[in-house]
């Protein structure tokens, strides 16, 4: 089953949450000439694709988190492991 992506405002409001940008990255282009904002807008593929490359941004950032978590428990172990041998080795 194919994920479901959000479509129309749905998309436009997590992307704001997210703050990507859902112009269309042309930095030479005047927003002004547009009649409406829409105009202006990548299109909605272009930024359900933005939009996924943050989410996954956000989740790997936060990888750090279980490495140290996995360095803690690997240490405590080595530690445990150390003190019983201590203790049988007396």
């Amino acid at each position: 089953m194919r994920p479901v992506f959000p479509e129309g405002d749905a998309l436009f409001n997590r992307a704001k949450e997210l703050g990507v940008s859902t112009g269309t990255g042309d930095s030479y282009v005047d927003p002004s000439l547009f009649k409406s904002v829409r105009e202006f807008q990548a299109p909605e593929h272009e930024i359900q694709r933005r939009v996924l490359e943050a989410e996954r941004h956000q989740r790997e950032s936060r990888l750090w988190m279980v490495a140290l978590a996995s360095v803690a428990s690997a240490f405590l172990a080595g530690a445990s492991a150390y003190v019983a041998w201590l203790a049988l080795a007396k």
